[in-house]
């Protein structure tokens, strides 16, 4: 297994090297430039050149490129073209809300979905799965800003339960309360999709395995209902539930893009509107690296976890 995470390390080397070639590029053949957005519309054509010129965006690509790699290789990420702070201070500031965001709708999202799944495998073509199933495929469907906006209006404005949106009070003291109570909202409709979504296969992966015939000779023997769903059939469900999760794992970085900014939630999604909107090239390269970084995480740590929800796997 070592050597199986070696080889998977190294090999993920070059793919983050190609990775960051093909966002380089693309980014840069936007329309448009940074200096567009810095500076005054009445500026002279002589002072847009001397400020490409000092941002080196007056250089052929390739060079762009060359010199971003070799800072990125000394631990530097670059400074906001739109803010004039380094990189790494401002995806410090919006890391931490997107996996607070992400990491709690995920949990929500499993505890509610993967007991439904067992449920509706094992209740098959009854009414609750006929319900849960039809919650499902409304939590896939509907789009996230329109849900979003539903329960602000429903929640927020007509209820006067939660606030429409941030992650504190402005002016408040930042309490665990007040951070909780921004959070459900949000969570609400993360977690309606990402539940969806899981329910189904963990219903689908469930009913391969209970018609196996182990299972029956397992209550044949006597053994509590519990324990033959629990312990035998759930763990040999696992490797698509396993996968499913893997998938799921770069959200904590990638974030919802469009929740975020339904919400105002001060994340790494909001930070890639603002840094689109406002072409800061070095961001949005930094947010693409630190994605690829965490999907490349997410399958090798699938790959473990295959082999220990299955003893069988073994990576020689």
């Amino acid at each position: 297994m070592l050597q199986y995470i070696i080889r998977r390390i190294l090999i993920a080397i070059p793919v983050l090297f190609g990775v960051t070639i093909l966002n380089f590029f693309i980014i840069n053949l936007a329309p448009g430039n940074p200096v567009d957005m810095m500076v005054n519309p009445s500026a002279t054509p002589e002072q847009l050149a001397a400020t490409k010129h000092a941002l080196g965006l007056d250089q052929p690509i390739w060079v762009q490129y060359w010199n971003w790699i070799v800072q990125l290789l000394h631990g530097n990420l670059g400074f906001s073209y739109s803010t004039r702070e380094p990189v790494t201070q401002i995806l410090m500031a919006h890391v931490g809300p997107t996996v607070l965001l992400m990491g709690v709708s995920l949990i929500v999202g499993y505890l509610i979905a993967i007991p439904l799944g067992i449920i509706c495998a094992r209740k098959q073509n009854s009414w609750i799965d006929y319900l849960v199933t039809g919650f499902s495929f409304f939590g896939i469907s509907v789009p996230h800003f329109f849900l979003g906006l539903g329960v602000i209006y429903v929640f927020a404005s007509k209820l006067l339960w939660f606030p429409t949106g941030s992650m504190n009070t402005l002016g408040g003291d930042g309490s665990f309360i007040d951070t909780f109570n921004h959070l459900v909202l949000p969570v609400l409709v993360l977690a309606t999709g990402i539940g969806g979504n899981m329910v189904r296969y963990v219903r689908s992966s469930m009913l391969d395995v209970l018609g196996k015939d182990y299972l029956r000779t397992a209550k044949a023997k006597g053994l509590q209902q519990f324990l033959i769903t629990n312990k035998h059939a759930l763990r040999n469900s696992l490797i698509p539930i396993i996968t499913v999760i893997g998938i799921d794992i770069p959200l904590l970085i990638g974030g919802a893009i469009v929740t975020e900014q339904v919400f105002q939630w001060p994340g790494l999604g909001l930070l890639t509107i603002q840094s689109i909107t406002s072409r800061d090239y070095s961001t949005l390269m930094a947010i693409n690296l630190l994605a690829a970084c965490t999907v490349l995480f997410a399958n090798l740590l699938t790959d473990i976890l295959y082999a220990v929800a299955d003893p069988r796997i073994r990576y020689d």
